[in-house]
């Protein structure tokens, strides 16, 4: 092997490569080398002097460390995601990757913080898709209601609840109008994972999407083959988690008491209380059965007029639900002394800043001085608990 970096893990560039959205053409021009060059890096044939390091790490923004270890396996399971046919596979992999090392946070925060169990409930839920009927589907959701004690009435904040019942959530820009969201069920620490995208403007829309995920997470947990875009199948799932979050956000014990007229102005007027869209609320009466199909289309066209198809009233002060586990996990840390705000980057070899954006810190928060007087934080998950 040629002169060069001792120990330099050429599958950590991919990874890092793709984590930044680049090919290895543009990496190649932007480090000033041959596009074989970057190949071979990243096959391990070669690896790249002391001065190409630094290059590369300026360029993805990482730390040279990054790539002196081994990535982690990543998990076998069917990742959902919630996108348009149109999301691109370049764009799927960006996002994989930093889910990947979102994954390596709660690796890391595992050691010293004790997760919320998983209360995600088991209903025995046929693996074959096709076998699961619209009506298995609102009886879970009245199921996972019950089960969390939830009652019929609107949901304060959906994030929070999925967190308490073990998920792990991150809500994070994911650089591509066709990507929502997506989810997995990990069969390495049988934990389910959200993450959501923060480039929508609706925090209603959001909220939904939280509730088709979980519907991934309840319908589809069994569900272990390759999940394949524009696929029948992968369409049927989606519809089914559509569904699913439908009759979760809007049970249909209580809505119906609110819509035995349905109009844009009622729909308007209840957007606050159930905080989903009026696009949502369509939808649900039509399913049941307050609404005529000629009903419908009306109320439709109607929308279409005042211009509500993009931009809701309200979307803008309704707020996004944010993820707050792993940001105040780091902050237990960080306030009980168990290790040190800027050392926090250099153990998990990744930069602060993307720490920072996959946990939902503020920014800058790993160097930031630490004050005598810094309240610690109010923690609302009781069963947290600093190890050591």
């Amino acid at each position: 092997m040629r002169s060069g970096t001792p120990g330099f893990v050429g599958p950590c560039l991919r990874e890092a490569r793709e984590a930044r959205g680049l090919t290895a053409v543009s990496l190649a021009e932007l480090l000033g080398v041959s596009t074989s060059a970057v190949s071979q890096y990243e096959k391990g044939a070669h690896s790249p002097s002391p001065e190409v390091l630094e290059r590369i790490c300026e360029v993805l923004k990482l730390p040279p460390h990054f790539f002196l270890s081994e990535p982690p396996p990543s998990d076998e399971r069917p990742i959902f995601y919630r996108s348009m046919s149109t999301a691109t596979k370049g764009a799927r992999t960006r996002v994989e990757r930093r889910y990947g090392w979102m994954r390596r946070i709660v690796n890391f925060l595992r050691r010293y913080i004790t997760f919320p169990p998983v209360g995600f409930p088991d209903f025995g839920l046929p693996d074959d898709p096709t076998a699961i009927r619209r009506a298995d589907i609102e009886q879970v959701a009245e199921k996972v209601r019950r089960s969390w004690k939830l009652g019929d009435g609107p949901i304060s904040n959906v994030a929070w609840l999925l967190e308490n019942n073990g998920a792990v959530l991150s809500r994070q820009e994911l650089g591509a109008d066709e990507l929502d969201a997506f989810s997995q069920w990990s069969d390495a620490d049988h934990t389910p994972y959200i993450v959501l995208g923060s480039d929508k403007s609706s925090g209603p829309r959001s909220r939904f999407d939280a509730g088709h995920e979980l519907g991934h997470m309840i319908l589809h947990r069994k569900f272990k083959k390759p999940v394949v875009l524009n696929n029948p199948l992968y369409r049927l799932m989606e519809q089914q988690a559509h569904a699913f979050s439908s009759a979760f956000l809007l049970p249909a014990a209580s809505f119906s008491l609110e819509c035995h007229r349905p109009t844009l102005d009622l729909f308007r007027a209840l957007k606050p209380k159930w905080k989903v869209s009026i696009q949502l609320m369509i939808r649900r009466s039509g399913e049941l059965g307050y609404l005529s199909e000629q009903e419908s289309r009306r109320l439709w066209i109607n929308l279409a007029r005042r211009g509500w198809r993009l931009q809701e009233p309200l979307d803008d002060s309704l707020d996004h639900e944010m993820p707050r586990f792993l940001r105040r996990s780091f902050e237990l840390l960080v306030e009980k002394g168990i290790i040190a705000r800027n050392e926090i980057p250099f153990q998990l070899r990744l930069a602060a800043s993307d720490i920072e954006s996959l946990s939902n810190l503020r920014k800058g928060y790993f160097f930031e001085p630490v004050g005598q007087d810094e309240p610690e934080p109010v923690l609302k998950f009781p069963r947290i608990q600093a190890q050591g």
